[in-house]
């Protein structure tokens, strides 16, 4: 089916949007809903290293259902310990996938969470950190063209990250399709929303949520993580007309965001998704929900769709 036309905020329209979403984000309980959230898991720790190394396990996994994933992914902590970034490192150097056998999520396999580990420690080891070589290869595409600098820099980070010369081994006889699934490709049309949900963490803040610690890089070039959630309450908003879950939907969304903030578009990120993943939100319109919801003054699903119809967002 042909997508509508991008959708483009008028200032009038983004003046009328940001007290609403300003009011429904300053009333909202972040804290109850960080124990429902990968972001959990990075948040246990201090030290840096130790900090991006967990929060991009913690997002490359962020597939399917929460209660499902995050004990996986404490089976792997439990292995890094204390200090998973010195794990890292020296896991890098005498890889053995062996500690990680018990590991079993969906699509992935214990040598992919091994090979990811590995790849992390080389980097770390190569170029003094994650966020300093993402710093780095951001810094050199945006010196070229800031028009889809980040995307170009991401792209290239998980194509080191999967080609990082641990990682042959480790993957030996495995292949390398599921460390694909860990690390996406950007320059595919994938909305890629682990690796965007990853780089919020790191970006901005640090706040009730999100834990900034990578500075140089801006959080106007922040791109939506893109879920079904996200989908489907940005329509209702009015910020796209597109159904399907693309980069190029995710670009769309942020580009109307950011006429609402400019510095920060992706800050209503995460009490977006949580109202729709907490059920506040469902994909099927409840009168009594909607009668109680904060964006229901410039919500579009109200008048359009009739109680019980959903809208898949899944394409």
């Amino acid at each position: 089916m042909a997508q509508a036309r991008a959708r483009m905020f008028s200032p009038a329209r983004a003046a009328v949007l940001r007290p609403i979403l300003d009011g429904f984000l300053s009333r909202f309980d972040a804290a109850a809903r960080i124990g429902f959230d990968p972001v959990e898991l990075p948040r246990r720790f201090r030290d840096p290293g130790d900090v991006e190394v967990v929060a991009l396990l913690s997002a490359s996994l962020a597939y399917g259902r929460a209660d499902l994933f995050k004990p996986a992914l404490e089976g792997i902590l439990a292995v890094l310990g204390e200090r998973p970034a010195l794990y890292a490192d020296q896991f890098a150097r005498r890889p053995d996938p062996a500690p990680f056998a018990g590991f079993l999520y969906r699509f992935n396999r214990p040598a992919d969470v091994a090979a990811l580990i590995a790849a992390m420690g080389w980097i770390r080891s190569t170029f003094g950190g994650l966020g300093e070589r993402f710093a780095a290869l951001f810094r050199a595409e945006a010196a070229i063209d800031d028009e889809g600098a980040l995307r170009r820099a991401l792209a290239r980070f998980s194509r080191e990250l999967r080609l990082a010369p641990p990682v042959a081994g480790i993957l030996k006889g495995r292949g390398h399709r599921g460390l694909l699934h860990l690390c996406p490709d950007p320059t595919l049309a994938g909305a890629c929303k682990r690796w965007n949900l990853f780089l919020r963490w790191m970006v901005r803040g640090p706040d009730a949520v999100d834990l900034g610690i990578w500075r140089e890089v801006p959080t106007s070039a922040l791109v939506i993580p893109l879920d079904t959630h996200v989908a489907r309450i940005a329509h209702h908003l009015g910020l796209t007309d597109r159904t399907d879950m693309t980069w190029r939907t995710a670009e769309e969304i942020t580009r109307n965001l950011r006429a609402i903030d400019p510095g920060d578009p992706v800050r209503y990120d995460f009490a977006l998704c949580h109202l729709g993943m907490s059920g506040a939100c469902p994909p099927a319109r409840d009168p009594q929900l909607c009668a109680v919801c904060a964006l229901r003054p410039v919500c579009r699903a109200r008048s359009r769709r009739k109680p019980g119809e959903s809208v898949d967002y899944s394409r």
